[in-house]
């Protein structure tokens, strides 16, 4: 139908057409030199499917108007963007698998908020937190990238992060939140975290490259709920 998400999987533990992304990511998460593509209906996938990865894989324009793609771990040391923490000038290029990709689940916005970060190539779960009583989606995805800055500091890493949310990055960047959440007794916890995190930022250095997902190319961020 379209309008309807579907996954190609070309290079994987099972090739084919996939409805779910959780199904797509079965068959590609830790998979070596894995090919796979999002497109915006089932159509498009079966055609794409039938073409072959090479017409259409690592291409983000074009008559498959595909919507997302993915790359095994045989290219990890090939692509390195440039910028810490900015976006803009980033080339879509293949992914730098030696990452942590961190993402935020929501139940409602504002509503219950839970955030995680992963193995980029792998898709290990390497911390969880939550859910949060109440929050809002950007502050998740916030409060994640510090956390992975974090937790990669604890451990004298300079891996790259992950992060599919522009907000989020902006704020990490002027080590402050814009938001119109209110703080309250229902929004105390997150608040909590919220001002910790940016009081950690200026008084923390980190050289980790902090990298915008490109999520039309490569398919949704290894850390996502699979809530859509």
């Amino acid at each position: 139908m379209a309008g309807s998400k579907h996954y190609v999987v070309w290079v994987g533990r099972k090739p084919g057409v996939y409805a779910v992304w959780a199904e797509c990511q079965k068959q590609t998460n830790g998979f070596d030199g894995a090919k796979f593509k999002s497109f915006e209906s089932k159509a498009a996938a079966d055609s794409a499917f039938r073409d072959g990865w090479e017409k259409h894989w690592g291409k983000s324009s074009g008559a498959s108007k595909a919507a997302g793609a993915g790359t095994g771990a045989a290219a990890s040391n090939r692509f390195r963007a440039a910028g810490r923490t900015s976006s803009a000038s980033q080339d879509v290029g293949e992914v730098d698998y030696d990452s942590i990709s961190v993402d935020v689940g929501t139940r409602g916005n504002p509503g219950p908020v839970e955030y995680k970060g992963v193995d980029t190539r792998t898709g290990e779960i390497l911390f969880s937190v939550g859910p949060i009583a109440k929050g809002t989606n950007n502050l998740g995805e916030f409060l994640a990238i510090v956390h992975a800055l974090r937790y990669l500091q604890e451990r004298g890493s300079n891996r790259t992060i992950y992060s599919d949310s522009v907000n989020a990055m902006k704020w990490l960047r002027e080590k402050k939140v814009a938001t119109t959440l209110a703080r309250d007794a229902s929004t105390a916890e997150i608040w909590r975290l919220v001002d910790e995190a940016e009081a950690w930022l200026r008084t923390n250095r980190y050289e980790n490259k902090v990298l915008k997902w490109q999520t039309k190319v490569w398919g949704e961020i290894k850390a996502d709920y699979g809530r859509k």
